[in-house]
């Protein structure tokens, strides 16, 4: 820190020690370690899969991706295991004998963090930890330490807390003189709390007192956070019914992560959102106007990237990012297809659009980064969707890096928008109506225009739900405007 720089103030996050939860400050300084870890994934020899893929496959494409994460993170991969199982042992995941080649590989390593590339419950966590004398954390905690890196507005800090305490809350364990196990007709530790009657001189006691007040706490903390949260959602409903007062249509970018949605939002729009190769580097939704060949505006959406086995308390938490998915009338669904199992990707958005219910609107395939591809790579991609009269009606191929084939996107996301006719009308508009005037030329295209007396004459084209809002058939010029159709 600079002399006389001012340390910025601390943040209160929860902490997770193993005997409880204790409130520990944070400051906003940069760390320079980085934790060693040793992945662990698994494959199902049962596990349904693509035709011709080998057992197991897919939980190494699934250790793969969970490296990236782990680098976004921060941590330093120090080495990997895998193994392939029928199916999941109860008590450890991968078993007693594969726990101690765990161990052995990451004293090896010297990793003092483990990471599996599977959600534990909270009985094989503390197992694992157990018999391996690591701190362990699953594929879940690992992404919602990322989101906490990465949120930046204060509705997506107060989603991602929310989370972790709703993931901590049932992984809470109390051990030692520390919990007050106190109470019991034996004095031994056993049930009965301050009621026990039989009880040592010195050991009745109310039981695990300082576990249950870490929950309770907890649990206090997520009833104000949710209510912070649903004060954020209604101030957000009233932004985007002032944003509907002006009737736009809008446009959610959807896609796994690290497909290039943020490199493409900027191509579109001209923003300067930031674009990072680290998974999850968007998370707080950011919306930009553009212009369309037709004249029309409409609102593109950037939003957070998906991933498969996303926990299901994200998907309810990023109401923020999620309600833009979902209020969208066009999704653009951007693909990476520079990577080879980009249809496998696909199928686990395809599943998310689903479970927020938006599977039946309208929907344009992406394929990004096609700057990354040969001629003889993109052929195949074009061929099976072009039909007999020579117009293509399947994916657009765009590279968001070189800005080739946007404006072909542009083309194609105007024609793929919900039927909203430009309509030619004839107008008289007194110079009075200053903000109609206005709308006419941000929202249409003005053909010709002149001043007669106190009032305009315009021969405009008009999306024509933005002439059903402005009211414009009241201002027709007799005899020569088009009526608005009902």
């Amino acid at each position: 820190m600079a002399p006389g720089e001012e340390r910025p103030p601390p943040t209160w996050l929860p902490r997770d020690d193993g005997f409880g939860t204790d409130f520990v400050t944070k400051t906003s300084q940069p760390v320079s370690t980085a934790d060693r870890a040793l992945l662990v994934g698994l494959g199902w020899k049962r596990k349904p899969r693509f035709p011709g893929m080998p057992a197991g496959e897919q939980g190494r494409e699934s250790l793969l991706e969970l490296v990236e994460l782990a680098r976004s993170a921060g941590a330093e991969v120090a080495g990997t295991v895998f193994q392939i199982r029928e199916s999941a042992d109860p008590a450890t995941l991968v078993g007693r004998g594969k726990l101690d080649e765990i161990r052995a590989e990451a004293t090896a390593h010297k990793a003092p963090l483990i990471i599996f590339d599977s959600n534990l419950s909270p009985m094989q966590q503390r197992n694992i930890e157990a018999a391996t004398e690591r701190r362990v954390i699953d594929r879940t905690q690992l992404i919602l330490d990322i989101f906490a890196r990465h949120a930046r507005s204060r509705e997506g800090q107060l989603q991602v807390e929310l989370a972790q305490l709703n993931y901590m809350l049932p992984r809470l364990t109390g051990k030692g003189a520390s919990m007050s196990r106190l109470g019991g007709k034996s004095g031994g530790g056993g049930s009965g709390g301050a009621g026990g009657g039989a009880g040592r001189i010195g050991v009745r006691g109310p039981g695990e007192k300082k576990l249950e007040t870490d929950r309770r706490r907890i649990r206090d903390r997520v009833g104000k956070i949710q209510n912070s949260i649903e004060d954020i959602r209604k101030q957000r409903a009233l932004r985007r019914e002032a944003r509907n007062a002006v009737p736009l249509g809008t446009i959610a970018l959807v896609g796994y992560t690290n497909a290039g949605k943020s490199t493409l939002f900027n191509a579109l729009s001209r923003a300067e959102v930031l674009v990072s190769s680290r998974m999850f580097a968007t998370l707080d939704p950011t919306i930009r106007a553009i212009r369309l060949p037709s004249n029309r505006r409409v609102l593109v959406s950037d939003t957070v990237g998906f991933i498969r086995d996303l926990p299901k308390g994200l998907l309810t938490a990023f109401r923020a990012t999620l309600e833009e998915v979902q209020e969208a009338a066009l999704i653009l669904h951007v693909s990476d297809v520079s990577n080879p199992h980009h249809a496998e990707l696909d199928e686990e958005v395809d599943k998310i659009l689903n479970d927020l219910g938006v599977a039946d609107r309208p929907r344009l395939r992406v394929l990004n980064k096609v700057d990354r591809l040969t001629k003889e790579q993109r052929a195949p991609l074009l061929h099976p969707y072009t039909n007999g009269t020579g117009t293509n009606e399947g994916p657009v191929l765009v590279s968001g890096l070189t800005g080739e084939g946007v404006e072909e996107l542009l083309r194609r996301m105007d024609a793929a928008l919900p039927v909203d006719p430009v309509v030619t009308l004839s107008l008289r508009l007194p110079l009075a109506e200053g903000r109609t005037l206005a709308l006419v030329h941000a929202l249409g295209r003005v053909i010709h225009s002149e001043v007669e007396d106190s009032h305009m004459l315009l021969d405009a084209e008009v999306p024509i739900s933005i002439a059903r809002k402005l009211k414009l058939d009241a201002f027709a010029n007799d005899g020569t405007s088009k009526r608005v159709p009902a």
